[in-house]
């Protein structure tokens, strides 16, 4: 009898104790979930090698390509007859609104941070004077300039 007295007992505790146990598990779990997760002062750095980044951060540009090169004399005299005379890096990087719509503007925005991407990143796939070349190239029609302006994008935006 006494053994069924304390068996029954323990049925009428072992909820409160099985819940104390859960809430015991639970703020352990989350405590040391906190301490090992960078919290929100981390972010991860997105697009570090898009026309947008390069634009934003002209001190962190390589000391080849300073950002006041007019377009002309980094690309060449092909560059010179397509775009106005004066037009920065600087400002071919930034963010218009005009190269969805014109090819060559397309072309002007990715090639820009295709050369800077070529100079700073490891690993990029083209070299700076492979971006140069195909800008070159592709000045000569509006489908060229399209494509390659896919492809340095495409570039940019797998670049790590």
């Amino acid at each position: 009898m006494a053994w069924t007295c304390s068996s029954m007992l323990m049925k009428k505790k072992t909820p409160f104790f099985l819940f104390l146990f859960l809430v015991y598990f639970a703020t352990v779990t989350i405590a040391s979930g906190q301490q090992t997760r960078p919290g929100f002062l981390y972010t991860r750095t997105r697009g570090r090698c898009t026309p947008q980044y390069w634009s934003r951060r002209s001190d962190s540009w390589p000391k080849m390509v300073p950002h006041k090169s007019t377009v002309s004399n980094v690309f060449g005299s092909r560059a010179f007859e397509r775009y106005r005379e004066n037009l920065t890096l600087l400002e071919a990087a930034a963010d218009r609104k005009d190269d969805v719509e014109d090819a060559f503007a397309a072309l002007l925005k990715q090639s820009t941070a295709a050369l800077l991407n070529s100079y700073a990143r490891k690993g990029y796939p083209y070299a700076a004077w492979e971006v140069k070349t195909l800008v070159i190239q592709a000045l000569v029609s509006e489908k060229a300039a399209a494509f390659q302006a896919r492809k340095f994008l495409e570039a940019n935006q797998n670049c790590g």
